[in-house]
């Protein structure tokens, strides 16, 4: 399987970036796309070349480490699918693939497809700790959450703050993903007693980081690899507006 990538070079975040074109010759459909970036870099260093910088960790979808523009589309556009577990099958022959890092004022890049992700780690430290102790793990029905709501507040801490919902955002806005932390606690009885400072520390460190404003365009949601619903930051609204008060 053969497959022409343009990748984004940048030697530095001062440097002028460019793209440049590969040819992988030996790519196999049960390859994922980062696995097809592993092939080229060897490429790459068998020929005397630089490799091309990315960002990895889990290889599983876990810990957001991986995100890369895809032919326009964080992830690469496949539902619920994070880069590391985007697999060439749903490439074809000869293909010609668009591989960018993501393009936020935001996420500076630092070089090649890694950029700076600290903003999201900021808004997340700003939030705080809770201070209820919890003690050891406590039986399972002691307490008396309703399972919709259980429900709820785990598929937003399923959130593993990849940012591309921000890549996607055409304001770059990081509401999905602070939305997200935030209503995962906010639905708990363990994140009641700093609810209202919460919100308004991480949603103020967020302004402040250089984000962009929510226009409910649905882009975050759309390309979120954890289907999270874009219903947490109208909680997150709601919460903000009540802590004003």
């Amino acid at each position: 399987m053969e497959l022409h990538l343009k990748v984004w070079r940048q030697a530095s975040p001062t440097a002028q970036g460019r793209f440049e074109t590969y040819t992988v010759a030996n790519a196999q459909p049960d390859m994922s796309f980062l696995e097809l970036l592993d092939v080229l870099n060897e490429q790459l260093i068998h020929s005397g070349a630089e490799p091309v910088e990315f960002d990895h960790d889990c290889r599983e979808g876990i810990c957001g480490s991986c995100g890369l523009m895809i032919n326009g589309k964080a992830h690469g556009g496949q539902p619920q699918t994070s880069t590391c577990q985007l697999y060439l099958r749903h490439f074809r022959q000869g293909d010609h693939i668009t591989v960018e890092p993501w393009r936020a004022k935001a996420f500076p890049v630092v070089k090649d497809l890694v950029v700076e992700r600290s903003p999201l780690d900021r808004i997340i430290m700003a939030g705080g700790y809770i201070s209820v102790k919890t003690g050891s793990a406590p039986e399972a029905n002691a307490l008396p959450i309703p399972k919709v709501q259980a429900d709820r507040a785990f598929d937003y801490a399923a959130c593993i703050g990849c940012g591309a919902c921000v890549a996607a955002c055409p304001n770059s806005s990081a509401s999905l993903f602070t939305a997200a932390k935030i209503s995962h606690l906010v639905l708990l009885p363990q994140g009641q007693p700093e609810g209202r400072r919460r919100v308004v520390a991480m949603t103020d460190q967020m302004a402040q980081e250089g984000f962009g404003d929510c226009s409910n365009h649905g882009e975050c949601q759309a390309v979120c690899p954890k289907g999270i619903s874009i219903d947490a930051i109208t909680t997150m609204r709601r919460q903000y507006i009540q802590a004003q008060f």
